[in-house]
């Protein structure tokens, strides 16, 4: 029965909380339709979101071409675009139309009125194979040879999906009417990614529940920062080794099409979006997440390898053919924590289970020369100095590469991620040894779930150019430092102090190639006393085979043997002695030398008394309360 529901005019969703609101009012559905858990409602609402705006953005992008008389061919035919059979139908004479004249929704509205169960048959039975067909011939079962570019990757983000999860036609239904109004008309999309936004909400519910979620994402204004600081320049390569949901590589795409302007000729959005950006990512879930977040911001042949980057097995590496051995940038947030097997670890000089570490490695033998590095590490992986592959992987971390800047973050920057770690930014070019190291310690600002990292903290405003303390001072709040004392002091940018090296309160410079100096000097008398140790001990060896060859007293043979024992004990002290002077060189913690501590200087009396003085404040306050009452 078709229905004369008229389409109603929604109030745009213009913050990320109302988007984050409206994505969970949807998933309040999915859950009472057969996906009660994240790890089954999000797989379903990706592929059903990335349809939507994938046909909301091909509508757009058909109207630019006819409006400059240009022939556009979408990727998706008729009646497989959302606009035919997901959009709400209505007969008003007001509904918007497809591109080819039909009320949108009609494709819905004719198996609709079929009777339940079309709608779930469509989708099933026709839909979803001819999706999957654009990347895999299903005659031949390879690359389908007619497909475009784009349409292969299509294919490729819905291949995971086998049938619809959601098992009642009405949920699905709701659904589909929800989804439909996210769409460039109805959000704003000035402040925020849209779609990336949706997914990290949506991983965020499932990091809660495996503690898994902060491997997923970086929060988006980290990476903005980490961009920024770097300033990457068009025409050059760019590179994630775990680019999880792709916010790297979305971010970068957005920065260097702004840097390029809109006079960028046609070879240079070419470049732009085929030979700059390059990914893998290692997770099922999220592979499929990564290129439809990609496409729908404009990258519509991401080169994303499938598969563990550690280990070299691909899953899936076809779109990474093309991909060069080094790259001029490289941006990425390994995963926290985690752990890898020895088919992993023999790939590399520095054998661990420890991921980040193993990820150091692989990036320093990927970074072209001269090429960039931004890249979150825990805490951890600074001043871990007990093992020896941390210790060897910095030391050919400083020695290949330039480490200019290390950017201690607050400890709340990614519990909203689902992970509480204490985490660092750290800046390096490869190609020379690191001779300074310039510090900024952020520990001192408030960041939680409810206070997130904000690009105020970095020194830059919502353009992303950095604030100059001279036209724009900001001036601290209690709620940004726990220290009440300078709450009104001028905040130095982050942004302003990293451009001149400059040392203040929140940042200063580490003399590493001092540091390494001293450090040969202290180990210098150990080395020459272990040294001589060992020349004492090769005579006394040698004397030791001549007792037992000539076959000596038992008691002389003793005494020798137990002096070569004690100066061979003597000669792992001094090698150990070495050995500590030298680890600790390594350790890369950001220890803030300027931190002004608050003692309280008090004596215990004073202490005491001030208690009692409060106690009666307080019982003061009591008696008048009760006057108040009777």
């Amino acid at each position: 029965m078709p229905t004369t529901k008229t389409t109603k005019k929604t109030k745009a969703i213009a913050s990320t909380q109302s988007l984050s609101a409206y994505v969970k009012s949807i998933c309040d559905v999915m859950r009472r339709s057969n996906c009660a858990s994240a790890l089954q409602y999000v797989p379903e609402l990706t592929w059903i979101l990335f349809l939507r705006i994938l046909d909301s953005q091909e509508q757009r992008e058909q109207e630019e071409a006819e409006v400059l008389g240009n022939s556009y061919t979408p990727a998706i035919k008729s009646p497989y675009r959302w606009q035919d059979w997901a959009a709400p139908y209505s007969n008003d004479l007001y509904h918007p139309r497809t591109t080819d004249g039909q009320p949108q929704g009609w494709k819905r509205q004719e198996l609709f009125a079929a009777g339940d169960g079309n709608l779930f048959d469509f989708i099933n039975n026709e839909l979803l194979p001819y999706l999957h067909s654009l990347d895999i011939d299903p005659n031949t079962g390879l690359p389908n040879p007619n497909a475009t570019p784009k349409q292969r990757i299509i294919g490729r983000i819905m291949t995971a999906v086998e049938r619809v999860r959601v098992d009642s036609e009405t949920n699905l239904r709701d659904i589909f009417d929800q989804v439909d109004q996210l769409n460039t008309d109805h959000v704003d999309d000035t402040h925020f990614f849209t779609l990336s936004q949706v997914y990290e909400d949506l991983l965020l519910k499932m990091g809660e529940k495996n503690s898994d979620g902060g491997q997923f994402f970086t929060p988006r204004e980290v990476i903005r920062a980490m961009v920024l600081t770097v300033d990457p320049e068009p025409g050059k390569t760019f590179f994630d080794p775990c680019c999880g949901t792709g916010g790297f590589l979305a971010v970068g795409y957005e920065y260097l099409s702004q840097k390029l302007g809109k006079e960028i000729s046609s070879t240079d959005i070419d470049t732009l979006k085929h030979d700059t950006f390059y990914g893998k990512e290692k997770e099922n879930l999220v592979f499929p997440i990564a290129l439809a977040n990609l496409v729908l911001h404009g990258i519509d042949q991401p080169n994303l390898w499938h598969g563990n980057t550690l280990t070299g097995r691909a899953t899936y590496g076809e779109l990474f053919e093309s991909a060069p051995a080094t790259f001029d940038y490289l941006f990425t947030n390994p995963p926290f924590g985690g752990k890898e097997g020895k088919d992993a670890q023999k790939r590399y000089a520095f054998e661990t289970s420890s991921t980040q570490v193993l990820f150091v490695q692989d990036i320093i033998s990927h970074l072209a020369p001269k090429g960039t590095c931004a890249i979150v590490l825990d805490e951890g992986f600074l001043f871990r100095t007990n093992e020896s592959a941390f210790v060897e992987t910095k030391r050919k971390l400083v020695d290949e590469c330039n480490i200019w800047a290390i950017v201690s973050m607050p400890g709340g920057v990614f519990s909203t991620a689902g992970a509480g770690v204490k985490t660092n930014l750290v800046f390096f070019t490869k190609d020379q040894p690191t001779e300074k190291i310039w510090y900024y310690d952020f520990s001192h600002v408030k960041v939680g779930k409810k206070t997130p990292v904000t690009m105020v903290h970095f020194g830059y405003d919502k353009s992303g150019k950095p604030i100059d303390d001279n036209l724009l001072p900001m001036t601290l709040t209690s709620e940004w430092l726990e220290d009440e004392d300078v709450k009104d002091e001028p905040f130095p940018t982050y942004a302003k102090m990293l451009a001149k090296k400059e040392e203040s309160r929140y940042s200063w410079t580490v003399d590493f190639a001092a540091r390494r100096a001293e450090a040969k000097s202290a180990m210098q008398p150990h080395k020459e006393k272990a040294a001589a140790l060992r020349e004492e001990i090769l005579p006394l060896k040698e004397r030791l085979k001549v007792y037992k060859k000539e076959k000596k007293a038992k008691e002389e043979t003793e005494l020798l043997q137990s002096e070569i024992t004690s100066k061979e004990k003597e000669v792992k002290e001094q090698e150990a002695i070495v050995s500590d002077i030298d680890a600790k060189v390594f350790d890369l913690k950001a220890v803030n030398p300027n931190a002004v501590v608050k003692l309280d200087t008090r004596t215990s009396l004073e202490v005491i008394e001030n208690i009692e003085k409060q106690g009666k404040i307080v019982a003061k306050a009591m008696e008048s309360l009760k006057g108040l009452l009777s």
